[in-house]
């Protein structure tokens, strides 16, 4: 794609994100096969997952078709949960990625209680927390207790659901949040940075909203950056079920499909941003350029490198 064609494009797509429509064209699907690591997953786009013994959720960006004619690069954008139980033989693989930078949104207790991230020679990650509103905490005390009937006040009842909703809103709504998440599109916008790859824990609720932002940024149909988003769920399902079968198993939790809410994304929680977003900013264009102080020569930039 040409420089004068991506800033036209850019400047359709800026103008139709600011008054909050888009081409009934956006939403056709384009045919393409379906992943045979992903059997589950149905629609247009093929996702492209980089498997790992020590960790589930890592994907390539790339792929997706935007409404502008073009499509997103692979091989420049990654986006997975944590890195720190990765195996020799992993972090070969992550070494042939050719990574230059490596973002960590998760908080110091995350990093105190799961490790540092493992990765090639030469690579650290750059600390940049993005807030849980005490959910790591309070989930470390739920199972830590042992107590049934704690555990339910804590995360029964719909609140746990509650407090993700409450969490996703806070992405939109905290200053430190969106200038961590601001920081990271500047970064993926610059000529001259190579791939990059982003995460948190477990790759799915602060690494999935900034991968459904910059999905967006990119043109890609709002209905192509939630099923990104919801893949999660496909992912992370088997080694979440473990995780659950072990706490019962080991007596910490007689319930623990009380984790469920916390395990999964959902739409309602996307929603929860997303309307967040309306009313603080208007559009999806007012999040970008006033929440998150992107210019339209950062959106362009965007382009420019990450669509072809």
């Amino acid at each position: 794609m040409s420089r004068a064609r991506i800033r036209l494009a850019t400047a359709v797509m800026l103008s139709a994100l600011a008054i909050g429509t888009l081409p009934a064209s956006a939403y056709a699907d384009q045919a393409a096969p379906v992943p045979a690591a992903a059997p589950a997953l149905r629609w247009a786009e093929t996702i492209r997952q980089i498997p790992l013994q020590g960790a589930v959720n890592v994907r390539d960006l790339g792929g997706y078709r935007t409404y502008t004619g073009g499509q997103v690069r692979h091989g420049l954008v990654y986006r997975s949960d944590a890195l720190s139980k990765l195996t020799a033989a992993d972090i070969t693989t992550v070494a042939g990625l050719g990574l230059t930078k490596v973002v960590d949104f998760r908080i110091p207790m995350e990093l105190q209680y799961d490790g540092a991230d493992r990765l090639p020679p030469g690579l650290s990650a750059t600390p940049r927390p993005v807030s849980d509103l005490g959910l790591y905490g309070t989930l470390v005390g739920a199972i830590s207790s042992g107590d049934p009937v704690k555990q339910e006040q804590m995360l029964g009842g719909g609140r746990a659901e509650a407090y993700m909703r409450d969490i996703y809103r806070t992405f939109v709504t905290s200053p430190e949040n969106r200038a961590q998440f601001a920081a990271t599109l500047r970064e993926l916008a610059a000529a001259g940075s190579g791939p990059i790859l982003y995460h948190c824990t477990s790759g799915k609720d602060r690494t999935g909203w900034l991968s459904y932002v910059l999905l967006r940024a990119l043109a890609v149909p709002e209905s192509s950056a939630e099923r990104d988003y919801l893949a999660s769920n496909t992912y992370r399902a088997a080694y979440d079920a473990k995780v659950r079968e072990g706490l019962k198993q080991s007596g910490r939790m007689q319930n623990p499909d009380l984790l469920i809410p916390l395990q999964e994304v959902r739409q309602d929680y996307l929603n929860a941003a997303t309307a967040q977003l309306a009313a603080d900013y208007g559009s999806f264009y007012g999040y970008l350029t006033q929440g998150l102080g992107l210019d339209l020569r950062d959106l362009v930039k965007l382009q420019d490198k990450l669509v072809r």
